[in-house]
């Protein structure tokens, strides 16, 4: 965080030497004019002068940018809460077959598609594919639930 009391010293100096007005502008950041200053000696006095009214708005505009930057407040607490990276894994064949077959148990031996996709988080188009897998291998019966019409897939050995 920049300083009023150095921004002041800084521009104290040109009147020790003239050449070197400037370098408060410098020292908050404003590259563009602080050059412009030093190569014209504070825009022949004037620029220099007018500064003197202006450097607490430059030093509380540079801090602010920099709080801004690094996202915290003028208080020093953060502006939002660090983001986390998940990365989600892809379920093998098996482990998503395990987590049906723990689905299917917790509902009584019965799971519709949606309700596959609710527990295992894993896509429509997956559970289904998997579902229909097992229907082949004799592990899941096809029914359609009696009220709704829904497929609904029995796992029979449970």
């Amino acid at each position: 965080m920049k300083n009023v009391s150095t921004a002041y010293v800084l521009w104290l100096a040109c009147l020790l030497s003239p050449p070197i007005a400037g370098l408060h502008r410098l020292y908050n950041g404003k590259i563009g004019t602080g050059l412009l200053w030093l190569f014209t000696w504070g825009l022949f006095g004037v620029g220099q002068f007018v500064d003197l009214f202006l450097i607490p708005g430059m030093v509380e505009e540079h801090n602010a940018n920099s709080q801004n930057r690094l996202g915290v407040s003028s208080t020093g607490v953060p502006l939002s809460p660090p983001a986390i990276a998940l990365t989600k894994q892809d379920l093998t064949r098996d482990q998503l077959m395990v987590k049906l077959v723990k689905a299917a148990a917790a509902r009584g031996g019965k799971l519709s598609v949606t309700q596959a996709v609710m527990d295992t988080g894993v896509s429509f188009a997956k559970v289904e594919a998997t579902l229909k897998e097992m229907l082949k291998s004799g592990y899941v019966m096809v029914d359609n639930h009696p009220e709704t019409g829904v497929v609904i897939y029995e796992f029979i050995e449970l």
